[in-house]
């Protein structure tokens, strides 16, 4: 190569920022929910095969999921990105900005892969925030052949991880008979009196649990009408725990709250996990540390690692960090107070911060993939499988430790 590889990067990100920043503002004006992102997934699987991509669409079974491939070598690199909005709040989680800056780091490394001998894939992953389509991608083997993931997600402050716990959704059902609220409650069977005793239970369990545990949810539909006996009420809730092997400790706990509900009014229950469980997050330090470096000389300075554990959430991303070396970093968009899951953070996913985000971000994971090709140890590491075996070992160690 005749110039300096990041200087190409850098004239490559001047050449697509404008409509990086045009698809991410239009994600974020047209919010999609979990599986139903047809927009987003269209406009960012065109996106990247317009610029010479090979691009499958609905794989692993899912219509808004796809694998955009450029480049040929030994070293394979994974770019998740994300773009389901959430009820309501709309893009109140940044998937706009998340699914942009992937978009941009495989712009930016398209025409340096095959020359760096490096296979770059960009993987469109629907429903993160709830349904877990990287955990089907795992499943149907998109993983395979990878040696390394990462994307980046914004938040309110700097972070070069995301303290990930592990977490299951939970879809409960209580099922008793109507009957006249006044005239003839005696003849019914109250479900949202079974809800109750239930939600009174797990906020009772909340004093004996971890400091990492979570029990939390919604009642989806409570009843018909107030002089209606309710006969059916159906909650989702979600038990977080630090890892999956405390996690499936917790469960039966959680269990038991809600069975205590229909046990006290005689509703039956149907209690079902809908998705598999989001495992805790392992980042991999090598590429951790790189990546520190990287976002510093774009003018972003990390929170210590150690104050991570402020931010505790789930993401399917730690199942593939389970069997891929991954990384799961932060990035500023300049929004506090405002936080994650509030409308206001919806409104900072597109302010003047939030753009910065998406260039930032594009340019670092692609910075992080052309030093982790160019570098002989770095590239011994991963396109030789020793950091997935590091992998593998930690997480094997782990299991036998819980």
């Amino acid at each position: 190569m005749t110039t300096d590889p990041n200087t190409r990067l850098e004239a490559t990100l001047a050449s697509v920022s404008p409509e990086l920043l045009r698809i991410s503002h239009s994600i974020h004006a047209e919010p999609e929910l979990a599986f139903a992102e047809h927009k987003a997934s269209e406009l960012a699987s065109g996106f990247l095969a317009a610029r010479g991509f090979s691009v499958k669409r609905g794989v692993a079974g899912m219509e808004t999921a796809f694998s955009a491939t450029t480049g040929a070598g030994d070293l394979h690199i994974a770019i998740c990105a994300e773009y389901d909005a959430l009820p309501d709040v709309g893009h109140a989680c940044g998937h706009n900005i998340i699914a942009s800056a992937a978009l941009g780091a495989g712009a930016l490394l398209a025409p340096l892969a095959s020359e760096l001998g490096v296979r770059v894939t960009v993987l469109g992953t629907p429903a993160e925030e709830g349904g877990g389509g990287k955990i089907l991608m795992i499943e149907d083997g998109i993983f395979e052949d990878v040696d390394a993931a990462m994307m980046v997600h914004p938040a309110p402050a700097e972070f070069d991880r995301m303290a990930t716990i592990a977490a299951q959704h939970i879809d409960v059902t209580y099922r008793g008979k109507e009957a006249h609220a006044s005239a003839f409650p005696h003849l019914g069977i109250n479900a949202m009196d079974a809800m109750t005793v239930a939600q009174v239970s797990i906020g009772l369990l909340r004093q004996t649990l971890l400091p990492d545990e979570r029990v939390h949810g919604i009642v989806t539909h409570g009843g018909d009408a107030p002089n209606i006996i309710p006969a059916k009420v159906t909650a989702r809730y979600i038990a977080r725990a630090d890892t999956l092997a405390r996690l499936e400790k917790l469960i039966p706990r959680v269990r038991a709250c809600f069975e205590a509900g229909a046990v006290a009014t005689g509703a039956s229950l149907d209690f079902t996990l809908p998705f598999p469980p989001y495992s805790e997050l392992i980042t991999d330090e090598v590429m951790a540390e790189c990546w520190r470096r990287i976002a510093a000389s774009r003018g972003r300075e990390m929170i210590a690692a150690d104050e991570a554990h402020l931010l505790r959430a789930s993401t399917d991303m730690g199942n593939v960090s389970m069997s891929v070396p991954s990384i799961h970093p932060l990035l500023s968009i300049d929004s506090w107070p405002a936080v994650n899951h509030q409308p206001e953070f919806t409104a900072a996913c597109v302010t003047a911060a939030a753009d910065r985000a998406v260039l930032d971000g594009a340019y670092a994971m692609a910075a992080l993939v052309v030093e982790m090709a160019t570098e002989s140890a770095l590239r011994s590491r991963y396109a030789n499988g020793a950091a997935r075996k590091e992998l593998r070992q930690k997480v094997a160690g782990a299991a036998s430790n819980s």
